[in-house]
Formats: C-alpha cells, structure tokens, sequence
C-alpha cells in the first residue's frame, strides 16, 4: 500500500494527503511556516496511536462480546525532550457500557498491545529516502 502526498496548489507548506480513498489535508503550525490548515506529521503520529487503540478495544469488546457502548480517547503529548531521543505520549481511553471492574482491565490491556503501540515502541522501523527531479 502506498500513501501519497501532493502539494496543496498555492499553500506554503500544506500536503494533501492521499490514502486508499481518501484525502485529507496535513500542515505545518504558523509558527513553523505552514497555515494550519490541517494536521501535522506529528498530530498524525500521534492521532495513529489513539485510532488504534480505540480501534483495538472496540474490535476486542465485539470479538469477546463485551458490551462497549463507546470509547473516547485522548493522546497527550510531551516532545519536550523530543531533540534528545525521548517522545512521550499518554493516551487516556474513556470506554462506556456495562462493564465490570474486570473487565475495565481486560480492555486496559489490550489497549496497550494495539498494533501501533507496538510499531512504536518494540518494531525497528526502517526508512529509506530517494529524492529525485520531477519530470
């Protein structure tokens, strides 16, 4: 699968961003010389873990018959220490239904084995880069 990215005609920065069928638009901040017309590559980032383990519970919760009504959730980011190799984020899942206490946890910890979690903290992630003159 690809993900493709095009310039947004006149913008100074912002991409549209194509996946599969659909496209959204991501951008630098003002202050780093974008319009904040969409996301940036680091909110996306970020957005990535938190779909993911919404998307995990919720896929568990139905699989397992739990009865999860919904899941809210919030990534809060610390990239203060970010130029030293250290990116924090802390999700927090607000999951409602008839559940119990046991349950909660069960869903706790499935939370924290979503796939991306996982790409994130224990895969190695090889990037290759190729820049070439368009035609």
């Amino acid at each position: 699968m690809a993900v493709e990215l095009r310039r947004v005609p006149g913008a100074p920065m912002a991409q549209t961003v194509h996946i599969r069928a659909h496209d959204l638009v991501a951008d630098g901040s003002v202050e780093e010389g974008g319009t904040d017309s969409g996301p940036s590559p680091h909110d996306l980032y970020d957005a990535a873990l938190g779909a993911c383990k919404a998307l995990t519970v919720l896929w568990y919760a139905r699989r397992k018959g739990l009865p999860v009504e919904d899941v809210q959730t919030v990534v809060e980011r610390d990239a203060s220490a970010e130029r030293t190799g250290v990116y924090r984020l802390a999700t927090r899942l607000q999951v409602s239904g008839d559940l119990t206490d046991a349950q909660i946890a069960e869903l706790e910890t499935v939370a924290q084995k979503c796939p991306v979690h996982k790409l994130m903290t224990t895969v190695t992630t090889e990037i290759s880069t190729s820049l070439e003159r368009a035609p």
